[in-house]
């Protein structure tokens, strides 16, 4: 099926942008790499009447270092998040998320700002921004703002973004050195979207669980933290046995897919499953055996 008709306008600065979306409104949607928005523009469940096109901006580029955190621009792309070499030292979970993103393809022309704009249910980012505890930056025609990740994903493809702001930049505090993580995966094998994403950071101090976080994503309509299970082992030793029944408590308060890709019973095993997996691998590179 192809796309209805629409308008085009390249944006050749942020504020040129923001100015075409604060005129066109909610006629008007921004393209990037176009791996989320122009497939469902082809099954017409978005019809805009202009594109406005900001994939030139320079100042939404690049990832770096601003001392306190690591930058990274909307416009980055997967491949590129998955190849930079401070992030694959400093933020492994979010390179090695991006890693498993798509397809070649996919990853060499879709962005991050992209994809966490749409906020598509089975996306990976959101289970590694949430475990990460990052900040998402929009500027709009009233300035700019962060918006913690706990708070910016609220419902099946639908954010905390304003209609007239533009996502600029994701903003991550590097977790501590020594710290342990892990991104655990069910593809769907046709698409390579999460079925069930599970990504974990772990911080031990002489053995002992001090930090951990958990963000759960493709099990529902919108991505979470699993606090249930973090709750019940911080502070302790992750062993098998902690480890098997704190995460049990995945998926408390959370009403689970349920579709032709896989049943909420399918997703509830999957979830606690991976979440189990994902607990015992990161503590392991915590504790430096793997």
């Amino acid at each position: 099926m192809n796309p209805s008709t629409f308008a085009y306008e390249r944006a050749e600065t942020l504020d040129d942008a923001i100015a075409l979306l604060a005129e066109h409104g909610d006629s008007a949607k921004l393209l990037a790499g176009g791996h989320s928005l122009l497939p469902i523009m082809k099954l017409r469940l978005a019809e805009p009447e202009l594109l406005i096109d900001i994939g030139r901006i320079s100042e939404l580029q690049g990832i770096r270092d601003d001392g306190a955190e690591i930058a990274i621009g909307a416009l980055t792309t997967h491949q590129a998040i998955a190849d930079d070499p401070m992030l694959r030292e400093r933020v492994p979970l979010l390179a090695d998320t991006a890693s498993r993103v798509g397809d070649r393809q996919v990853r060499n022309r879709g962005t991050i700002g992209g994809a966490l704009a749409h906020a598509d249910a089975a996306a990976d980012y959101p289970a590694a921004i949430l475990a990460l505890e990052a900040s998402i930056v929009a500027k709009g025609p009233q300035g700019e703002r962060r918006i913690p990740a706990g708070e910016f994903f609220l419902d099946f493809l639908t954010t905390a973004l304003q209609p007239d702001e533009i996502l600029t930049e994701v903003r991550i505090a590097a977790p501590p050195q020594g710290h342990g993580w892990s991104y655990q995966k069910l593809a769907n094998q046709a698409s390579g979207y999460a079925l069930v994403g599970v990504g974990v950071l772990v911080v031990l101090d002489n053995g002992v669980c001090s930090d951990i976080r958990i963000g759960i994503t493709g099990a529902a309509p919108v991505a979470w933290r699993a606090r249930a299970v973090e709750s019940a082992l911080r502070g302790r030793t992750l062993d098998a046995n902690a480890v098997n029944s704190a995460a049990a408590a995945a998926i408390d308060g959370v009403e689970l897919l349920d579709d032709l890709h896989g049943s909420a019973e399918y997703r509830r095993r999957v979830t606690q499953g991976l979440t189990r997996r994902a607990i015992l691998q990161a503590a392991e590179r915590a504790a430096g055996t793997q």
